[in-house]
This record gives C-alpha cells, sequence and structure tokens, in this order.
C-alpha cells in the first residue's frame, strides 16, 4: 500500500443519504455501461472506429468477441464476483472473491485476460492469495473491479486502501496497479458523496505526483491495458467533457482497451453525475439480470459500508 498518494479531505457537506445510495447504483451500472459500450470498439484504432460507426453512440454489441448488444465482459462480472463475495461472506473475505473467481473462470466466460486467468489459476493449484511481484503486471485489471471496494469502504479510507490492494493482488501485484486501485476508489467515494471536479482532480494529482508517469496532460492518446495508458485516458475524458454519456462516448472512441476504460470511467462518472445521468436508450440495452444483479449489489453495499454504519 502506499501512504504517500494523500487521500482527499472527506466532503465537510456530504449528499443526503438517498442521493448518496443511488449515486452508488449509477456507479455500479456506470461500470457494466462502459464495458458494454466499450466492448464494441476494443481493439480498434480511433480511425478504424471513424470509418465503421462515425461516432459509436449506442450499445450495438459485435466487436471481437462478437457479443449481443447489451452483453458485458470480464470488467462486470469480476465486479460482480467480488460483490457477491461481500454480500455472501458479510463482509470482506479474500479467500471467498478467489473462490468466485475460480467458479467464474470455470463457467468459459467470453473473454479473460491472461494476467487475470495466471492469477486465478495460482490460487486453483497452489492456494495462492497474493501473487508475487511481476515488473509485466502494471495492467488495468485490478482496477477495472474496484465498484465494490469502493462502496464497501465509504467512510472508511484506510480500509479502502486495504481492500483496493488486496483484491488487485489476487491477479495484479505492481506499484502501479496498487496506486490506480487506491485513487479510483477515492475518486469514487468522493464523487458519491458531492464532491466537485476540482476535489476529483486533486486526487488525480496526487497520483500524478506520487508516480510521476500517470502524467495526463498532455493527453497522448493511448488507450491501452498498461494502467497508465488507461487512466490517462479515463483522466482526460472525464475531466474535460461535462455529462456521464460524454465522457463514455469520448473514452469508448479511442479504442485500445475499450471495454475498461469504459468500464473505469463509468464508474466515476455514475459515481459523480448521478443515476439520471444515465442514458436510459443504453440502461434499457444492457443485459437485464446484470442490471438488475448490479443495482441489488450496490444496494447491499452501501448499506453494508462503514459510511452507513455511522448514519444509524
Amino acid at each position: 500500500m502506499s501512504d504517500s498518494i494523500l487521500p482527499e479531505e472527506e466532503n465537510e457537506n456530504p449528499l443526503p443519504w438517498p442521493e448518496i445510495a443511488q449515486r452508488a447504483r449509477a456507479a455500479f451500472l456506470g461500470v457494466a455501461l462502459g464495458d458494454a459500450l466499450g466492448a464494441t470498439t476494443e481493439f480498434m484504432t480511433p480511425m478504424e472506429i471513424r470509418a465503421k460507426y462515425g461516432t459509436l453512440k449506442k450499445i450495438v454489441g459485435g466487436g471481437w468477441l462478437h457479443l449481443k448488444p447489451g452483453q458485458v465482459t470480464d470488467d462486470t462480472q469480476m465486479s460482480l464476483c467480488i460483490a457477491r463475495a461481500m454480500r455472501d461472506s458479510g463482509g470482506w473475505n479474500l479467500t471467498a472473491i478467489a473462490e468466485n473467481f475460480v467458479a467464474w473462470m470455470k463457467s468459459r466466460p467470453v473473454d479473460i485476460g491472461a494476467t487475470c486467468a495466471r492469477g486465478i489459476g495460482d490460487f486453483m493449484h497452489k492456494g495462492i492469495l497474493e501473487v508475487p511481484y511481476n515488473e509485466w503486471d502494471a495492467g488495468n485489471g485490478g482496477v477495472m473491479r474496484m465498484v465494490p471496494v469502493a462502496l464497501g469502504t465509504v467512510g472508511d479510507d484506510r480500509l479502502l486502501e486495504t481492500w483496493a490492494v488486496e483484491q488487485a493482488r489476487l491477479t495484479h501485484n505492481h506499484p502501479l496497479s496498487d496506486a490506480a486501485c487506491i485513487a479510483v476508489g477515492r475518486m469514487v467515494q468522493q464523487a458519491m458523496t458531492g464532491a466537485s471536479r476540482e476535489a476529483l482532480k486533486t486526487i488525480a494529482g496526487n497520483l500524478v505526483a506520487t508516480h510521476r508517469t500517470f502524467r495526463y496532460r498532455p493527453y497522448l492518446g493511448n488507450s491501452t491495458a498498461y494502467v497508465v495508458d488507461t487512466m490517462q485516458t479515463v483522466f482526460h475524458y472525464f475531466f474535460n467533457t461535462s455529462s456521464f454519456e460524454d465522457c463514455l462516448i469520448g473514452v469508448v472512441n479511442q479504442g485500445g482497451d475499450a471495454d475498461t476504460t469504459g468500464a473505469i470511467a463509468g464508474m466515476i462518472a455514475g459515481a459523480f453525475y448521478g443515476i439520471q445521468s444515465l442514458p436510459r436508450r443504453w440502461l434499457r440495452r444492457l443485459d437485464r439480470a446484470v442490471r438488475e444483479e448490479a443495482t441489488d449489489l450496490a444496494d447491499h453495499l452501501i448499506n453494508a459500508s462503514p459510511m452507513a454504519a455511522a448514519q444509524r
């Protein structure tokens, strides 16, 4: 864990609890919407996207995975795995999370990253709950599944740090991955509770101050699965747009690892703009079972959080 990435101060005047709970739903649904939208343009270049779609604004499926419209990939599925384990265990249980990952991998999902598959395999065969440090593990797989941790720890920054790193290191053990997980978790929590855009820029700035490689201005246009490229893309479009929809459209039309950049951007933008900002046409297209489960799990996680306990 990195104590040098300073947490943003808690909001002095947080939103009313019902609004925070709605924003928790929006954050989890934002992951699924960004995933489903971005899966279409994954591994494409911006030029290829423009040639085929003009600007992709609809959830249409397809892509290299040949998905149905509204179908999601590992970004959402692994987030659901963590959230289910937290619900069913009545709290944080890293072994239960790993077991959920194993069950998911055995179900033959439509997509699974190589680093995630290796880490899950290490748990299956060796019982390992933290993969060894690997200089090549600075991917975005730990960050994409941060929404359950962010919702379940709101109100306790130290708990956020601990859980963020523990879940990431089931598959990814690298300081850049750790730092990005913590920063994204803080951004989601601050956005949920009513922080300004400037407050979220401060969190991004703290990340950059600690790890200069995350500098996102000027934006270089890289959108790969390398966690630095991912976060630079998310930061660029989140801080340079003014709606959930415009943020996600910008991110996924950048191509590259678009399902994951879309999922992470959707997580932050959903928490920031709220449930009413999610385009209804996208929600209607989203796989119904995913939509309903993400909503139910968001409700459970936020109501089990330290902040919720303080409300009682």
